[in-house]
């Protein structure tokens, strides 16, 4: 899967002649916490958020730094954040150096790098035009839409079977030679001995996200590796 498979083409932006007013009332009308900048071209110029916003004269928040480290910061960075502070347009205050992301980048690379940097959403470029957005939100979206397909996905017992032990086999933490899988009418049950109980819901997992798959039961059964002390499943419990 691959970003143009989930993101917005719907790009909400501002001009960088564009006043904080402006971009500040676009925010809350739209409840999103930020603001791509796409000057006159089309081009990706930088992103505006609410962050950017914080340390304003208006709000009586600007940077008051004591002397001595006033001696300490360059010129240029105390003219840049005074700009910052006091500046009346988006140019002014917006983050220029912006990280952006491929339409055939897979979901992988967007999520590491979300993580990463810590951020909610990545501007699609294609040659540094802005052709889409996507965010976390998206990809909930499509796992929810992915969910629901797998959930009414018809399919017969004997391929259920067949794709749990094909899953389990290519772990390498599952105790394959150890296990054995029934289906009957979509509910799984699984059968063998662990030694440790953390593959308990692994394997109940693997399961679970086997398309056709209604319910799962688990009869497996902890064997301590030193003690041999043997553990009942909780089903086997009740």
């Amino acid at each position: 899967m691959i970003v143009a498979d989930v993101m917005n083409r719907n790009v909400i932006s501002v001009a960088p002649d564009a006043t904080v007013e402006e971009a500040a009332k676009t925010m809350l009308a739209r409840d999103i916490s930020g603001l791509f900048v796409v000057d006159a071209k089309g081009e990706l110029a930088g992103i505006v958020t609410e962050g950017d916003l914080l340390r304003r004269d208006e709000l009586g928040t600007q940077r008051h730094r004591p002397w001595w480290l006033r001696l300490l910061v360059s010129p240029g960075r105390q003219a840049a954040d005074f700009t910052h502070t006091y500046g009346r347009h988006v140019s002014d205050v917006m983050t220029v150096d912006v990280i952006a992301v491929a339409a055939s980048a897979p979901l992988e690379e967007v999520v590491e790098t979300m993580e990463k940097h810590r951020i909610k959403r990545l501007p699609v470029v294609e040659n540094n035009r802005v052709i889409g957005v996507v965010s976390r939100s998206d990809l909930l979206r499509y796992l929810i839409g992915h969910a629901r397909r797998t959930s009414t996905a018809a399919t017969d017992d004997s391929t259920i079977r067949t794709a749990i032990l094909d899953a389990l086999d290519k772990q390498p933490w599952a105790p394959v030679t150890s296990l054995n899988v029934t289906v009957a009418d979509g509910v799984v049950d699984i059968w063998g001995t662990i030694t440790d109980d953390s593959e308990r819901r692994a394997i109940t997992v693997v399961a679970e996200n086997t398309p056709g798959v209604k319910k799962v039961h688990d009869h497996l059964v902890y064997i301590e590796p030193y003690s041999g002390t043997v553990i009942e499943s909780p089903d086997e419990q009740r």
